[in-house]
């Protein structure tokens, strides 16, 4: 099957099929509300700096699609509401691009809309295994300020045209960080990162790591309801609960690498809780979907909806940037306090502020 056909029926489905695997771990954090805050709301500084690039406040659209003709109209919507409202994105894999010239088009309408946001290339862990000069070509055909190389052997697994190479992954990680121009990310897509492979990513040279964790849309569902090998879709189902939860990579990766908070992000609240974790930003795909399929305007309206979530969040933790919400103490339970104990972190120490 060509990549561009791919692209689009995980769109279709993503509208309409329910994908998301729930469980992030934010859900056993709890900010501890401050009565009285001692700030006006108007003092609040929700800005922020990543990888060189000032965005207006600690979040991303995660990379979602292009390659397919029919979702030029969707990163033409997202880009349009980044650039307004000064965040980023990413683009979706660039593969289809690579394969076909005729969407090229679908990524680079991203830089033409947003000419100022912070944009990200992608590229999967596969292709530079085979390639890794790609790396450049694909950061070049958008103009971008960083490249992320995503992980999603989960989702390779389930299709039947999947591409399962994995050996020599990081000796390809490593020569890209070594000559391509731009700082690296390395992003997993619903199956979060480990602290011990963030450590083996920050000896590689990477600037950043996209945890990617379970909680969110999970491509293993994805996959499942696309698949007509009904082998793979049962297996696709059975593993749709497989992962890291995205609060738990957050611990394990942040004081290791920068590290951006995805997967199940639904709202400013769970950016606010992701940034007092320790993760530098947070992102997210899917609730911007539907609203990129109407327009740039209700894209900007989701954006606005997350900031000023996340500001309403701030302002009743009584910090006045977002560097203070980790100095912040938190109200941390369940599994993700159980993981805590388990990677030998102080649970108390842990609790009563981070950096």
């Amino acid at each position: 099957m060509k990549t561009s056909k791919r692209k689009i029926d995980h769109i279709k489905i993503c509208l309409q099929e329910e994908v998301e695997s729930g469980y992030t771990g934010l859900e056993d954090v709890m900010l501890i509300h401050e009565a009285i805050p001692d700030l006006d709301f108007s003092e609040i500084d929700c800005s922020t700096r990543f990888l060189n690039k000032k965005l207006s406040f600690p979040f991303l659209i995660a990379s979602m699609t292009g390659g397919h003709e029919e979702t030029a109209r969707i990163n033409e919507n997202l880009a349009i509401a980044v650039e307004e409202t000064g965040i980023g994105m990413g683009v979706g894999s660039q593969r289809a691009a690579l394969e076909e010239k005729s969407v090229v088009e679908t990524f680079t309408v991203v830089r033409d809309k947003a000419p100022n946001a912070f944009i990200y290339a992608n590229i999967g862990a596969p292709q530079i295994i085979k390639e890794p000069e790609i790396a450049d070509k694909v950061v070049e055909m958008v103009e971008a300020d960083a490249i992320a190389i995503h992980l999603n052997y989960l989702q390779e697994a389930i299709q039947n045209e999947g591409d399962k190479t994995a050996k020599g992954c990081f000796e390809a990680i490593r020569e890209v960080c070594k000559s391509v121009k731009v700082p690296v990310i390395v992003k997993e897509t619903g199956a979060g990162i480990s602290r011990e492979i963030a450590i083996k990513l920050k000896e590689a040279k990477v600037s950043a790591v996209d945890v990617g964790g379970k909680g969110g849309t999970s491509f293993s569902l994805v996959e499942a309801y696309r698949s007509e090998d009904e082998v793979l879709r049962d297996v696709g189902f059975d593993f749709a609960d497989w992962g890291i939860p995205t609060a738990f990579s957050i611990v394990d990766c942040a004081d290791i690498l920068p590290t951006i908070a995805t997967g199940g992000i639904r709202n400013g609240l769970d950016i606010a809780k992701s940034i007092a974790l320790g993760a530098e930003l947070a992102s997210s795909a899917l609730p911007f979907l539907a609203p990129a399929q109407r327009g740039a305007t209700a894209v900007k309206r989701q954006i606005l909806r997350f900031l000023t979530g996340f500001k309403t969040a701030m302002f009743l933790t009584g910090c006045r940037t977002p560097e203070e919400l980790r100095r912040k103490p938190l109200f941390i339970t369940g599994k993700i306090a159980d993981w805590l104990r388990f990677r030998g972190i102080d649970l108390k120490a842990f609790s009563e502020g981070r950096r």
